[in-house]
């Protein structure tokens, strides 16, 4: 059964036909120099499969790493099997009701994970057409969302889901430094709507200062401008990080100065005609009562609070189209 892997900008298959994922263009490795990078842009993240089947059983050859999200199978919108992936080569087995039913494979949203071709016994596969408006979404590892239950249920995904809306997911962990590759990924990759979530790896790896990272914010935007003209993007600053606030990294700055730069740079742009360009306040996704519950480890949601992350930012990104 071919089917056709969504959110993906290559899928490549090697010659035992073991399908290898890639969310920037392979061509473009020599101009991701780090290896962590390089590494994180080939995690499977928001890529999914939809299709139509009245199959009886699904059937996925994997290969994966160690410490590997699950796979979740979607029937009909409802999630209908999550399944454990062990590092190494595996079969994982989804029942289905063998009626007509649409299903939606999402792949693991963190390690490394190929893939052979799906395998449906007892019926094909048609694919679905999706219709909903093209979202792009670049963050952080809050974007990647390793901590959430599953990949179906990362922010991302949910607020994809429920909206319908197509979804190309960016986050990387610990990789959101306004990389020049991926404002060309963006750039050149069709998209109704765009979201860029910065500012909390600037933060902790200082990977700009006060002098830098205005130019690099604006120059980020501008990149994707330069051919992605009409769609609104919407710039969130760093969500509410308990074990920070307050605290100076080593180019002096705190969080909410890097909140500050962010905003400045959206207001820049918007002074000089980019009127499609909107600023999401990161401190009103959870508010400081909710740190406890919902931000476990003072920077990361939890399972529950990337469904509530979803929620707000569905809300904070429909208020921008």
């Amino acid at each position: 059964m071919a089917v056709r892997w969504l959110g993906a900008a290559a899928v490549v298959a090697d010659d035992d036909g073991w399908q290898h994922f890639y969310r920037v263009d392979p061509e473009d490795r020599p101009f991701s120099a780090d290896a962590d990078l390089w590494a994180k842009l080939r995690m499977p993240v928001g890529i999914r499969a939809v299709f139509r089947t009245s199959a009886g059983l699904l059937e996925l050859a994997v290969l994966a790493g160690q410490d590997c999200s699950p796979v979740d199978v979607v029937v009909d919108g409802t999630l209908a099997h999550r399944l454990p992936v062990s590092p190494g080569e595996s079969t994982l087995r989804a029942p289905l009701p063998g009626r007509p039913v649409q299903v939606e494979v999402w792949l693991p949203q963190y390690g490394a994970f190929s893939i052979q071709e799906p395998v449906l016994i007892g019926g094909d596969a048609t694919p679905a057409v999706e219709t909903g408006l093209t979202w792009i979404t670049y963050g952080s590892s809050i974007s990647q969302c390793r901590g959430a239950a599953g990949p179906s249920e990362t922010w991302p995904a949910l607020v994809a889901r429920r909206r319908g809306w197509q979804l190309t997911c960016l986050g990387i962990a610990g990789q959101c430094h306004l990389d020049p590759v991926i404002a060309r990924t963006i750039r050149h990759t069709p998209a109704d709507l765009i979201s860029l979530c910065l500012g909390i790896n600037i933060y902790t790896d200082v990977t700009f200062n006060r002098r830098s990272l205005q130019p690099h914010v604006a120059g980020f935007v501008q990149t994707i401008r330069d051919q992605q003209t009409e769609p609104p993007i919407a710039v969130v600053t760093a969500i509410r990080c308990p074990r920070f606030e307050g605290v100076r990294n080593a180019a002096g700055m705190t969080p909410d100065d890097v909140r500050h730069e962010v905003a400045e740079a959206v207001a820049a742009l918007t002074a000089v005609g980019d009127k499609n360009l909107h600023l999401v306040d990161g401190l009103t996704l959870f508010g400081p009562e909710e740190a406890e519950r919902f931000l476990p480890d003072g920077l990361h949601p939890s399972a529950d609070g990337y469904r509530v992350l979803a929620e707000r930012m569905a809300t904070a990104l429909s208020g921008v189209r």
